[in-house]
């Protein structure tokens, strides 16, 4: 068992300091988030939300969807890294090891998801700066901190699948317009479902991204769960082991093919 542990936090380790070395990337990851409070949230500014209290302006609805969103866009990203590895033959180096390929996905999945989710916190740190109003619960938060988890993770390990089965960043490219902008806009990320029309608002409920958004708005700008957050986080769990099986059963592919 610690066997199998080392190799994923050695993995883990790589995968975050590749990040690190990359200041870029860190840089472009903060700075689109802001880019969409700034320009967005305050087009918007007087925008009516209906339904929810008078005091919360649109930049303070919209941080948490913001916050979301970057994960999303990290994340559908994630297997970008893995074809370099496989174009530079590290990856497949990994794979001819007798280190189970599955350790090796889970490292990579641990590493993003935790990356992704302390992005997520510095986005809404740096929406308070703005001047972004919010009133949290710790327990709430905490709990949507862990959707938050799950969520990059699951999507994590679905990019890593798409990135393992082509190679090629340009399919990367695809899989990240054709997936995350409907995601992204048939979600409560930015509008509330009062205010969408009756088909949009019952695809917006099943959206995986809108159990993620709510529970994070809920916990800051409430100070309360949503109605049901412990079976959004079951649902996402659910969502992470499939989306991992998939991811898994293209990395023992790959390792065939090495």
């Amino acid at each position: 068992m610690s066997g199998g542990l080392d190799i994923v936090l050695l993995v883990a380790r790589r995968s975050l300091l590749a990040v690190l070395r990359r200041p870029v990337v860190l840089t472009f990851s903060l700075g689109q988030p802001l880019i969409w409070m700034a320009f967005f949230g305050y087009l918007f500014q007087r925008y009516p939300l209906n339904g929810l209290p008078r005091d919360i302006a649109y930049p303070d609805f919209l941080a948490p969807g913001v916050a979301v969103m970057s994960v999303l866009f990290g994340a559908s990203q994630s297997g970008i890294a893995w074809i370099r590895d496989i174009q530079t033959g590290f990856l497949p180096r990994m794979l001819a090891t007798p280190a189970n390929p599955r350790l090796i996905l889970s490292g990579k999945i641990l590493a993003d998801a935790i990356r992704l989710t302390v992005q997520a916190i510095l986005v809404l740190c740096l929406a308070l700066l703005l001047g972004v109003q919010a009133h949290p619960d710790t327990a709430a938060l905490c709990l949507a901190l862990l959707n938050l988890l799950l969520f990059a993770a699951a999507f994590s390990a679905l990019s890593c699948a798409i990135a393992l089965r082509t190679q090629a960043q340009e399919a990367m490219a695809t899989f990240v317009h054709l997936v995350n902008m409907p995601l992204l806009f048939t979600s409560t990320a930015l509008a509330p479902t009062r205010q969408m029309p009756d088909w949009l608002a019952h695809v917006a409920e099943i959206n995986p991204l809108t159990s993620v958004v709510e529970a994070l708005r809920h916990a800051l700008l409430f100070g309360e769960y949503t109605p049901s957050p412990l079976s959004g986080s079951v649902q996402l769990a659910l969502l992470t082991g499939l989306l991992f099986a998939v991811a898994a059963s293209q990395m023992r592919f790959a390792a065939g093919r090495y």
